[in-house]
C-alpha cells in the first residue's frame, strides 16, 4: 500500500487524521497556557519562543481542518483537543509552580510555636500583633516559592488547624529567605534567560 492510498483511505480520513488534529491541539493549547504563565512571570524572552511554536502548530491544525470541512469528526477532534490541552496546560503549570507567593496567616491562638518552626525550616517570617473583630490576633507574613506551598500549608494545619490564611501570587521578589531545597522545576530552562531579566 503506497502513501497516496493511505492518505485517501477511510481509516485515515475518519481515524488517523482526527487523532493527529486532537494531538496537535493538545500541544499548541498547552504551549499557549505556558506562554501566558511566562508572560505573567515576566519571562519576556521565553514567552515569544513558546508562542512561535504554539502558532506554528495551530496553523498546521487549522490548515488540515480547512481542507476537510466535510469531516465532522475533525471538528470534534479539534474541540476535544482544545479542552484536553487546557487541562494538561493547567496541570503542567501547577507542577512547574513558577514564581513566588505571599502567605498571610491570621490566628487568635498563640503562634510562637508555628513561627519558630517555620523559621527553623529557613522560611522568612514577619509577625505583627493586630486587632480583629473577635479581639487580639497575630498576623504572619511570608514570601515563599510556589512549590513550597504544600509544605507550608501542612505546617499551618499541624500547629493551628483553625488559622485563617490567604495566598496570592506575586510577580517579583527582590530579596528573601527561602529553604535551601526550594528549587523550581523550570530553573534549568529559565537559567539562560536570566541575564535578560536583570535589565528590566
Amino acid at each position: 500500500m503506497n502513501i497516496d492510498s493511505i492518505l485517501t483511505s477511510e481509516v485515515f480520513k475518519w481515524g488517523i487524521l482526527p487523532l493527529l488534529i486532537f494531538l496537535a491541539r493538545i500541544l499548541d493549547v498547552s504551549l499557549g497556557t505556558m506562554r501566558i504563565v511566562f508572560v505573567s512571570r515576566g519571562l519576556k524572552y521565553l514567552a515569544p519562543v513558546t508562542g512561535f511554536f504554539e502558532v506554528i502548530i495551530w496553523l498546521l491544525a487549522i490548515r488540515v481542518i480547512m481542507q476537510n470541512l466535510n469531516n465532522a469528526v475533525c471538528y470534534f477532534a479539534y474541540g476535544a483537543g482544545f479542552a484536553m490541552g487546557t487541562y494538561i496546560g493547567i496541570k503542567i503549570e501547577s507542577k512547574m509552580a513558577l514564581g513566588s507567593s505571599v502567605v498571610r496567616i491570621i490566628t487568635s491562638k498563640d503562634a510562637s510555636e508555628l513561627i519558630d518552626f517555620l523559621r527553623s525550616k529557613n522560611y522568612g517570617v514577619t509577625s505583627i500583633d493586630a486587632h480583629g473583630s473577635m479581639g487580639r490576633v497575630n498576623v504572619i507574613f511570608m514570601i515563599i516559592k510556589r512549590q513550597s506551598f504544600k509544605e507550608v500549608s501542612e505546617i499551618i494545619q499541624r500547629f493551628n488547624p483553625k488559622a485563617f490564611y490567604t495566598v496570592e501570587d506575586i510577580r517579583a521578589v527582590s530579596e528573601g529567605i527561602f529553604p535551601m531545597g526550594s528549587r523550581s522545576l523550570m530553573r534549568p530552562l529559565i537559567g539562560p534567560f536570566r541575564f535578560w531579566r536583570k535589565g528590566k
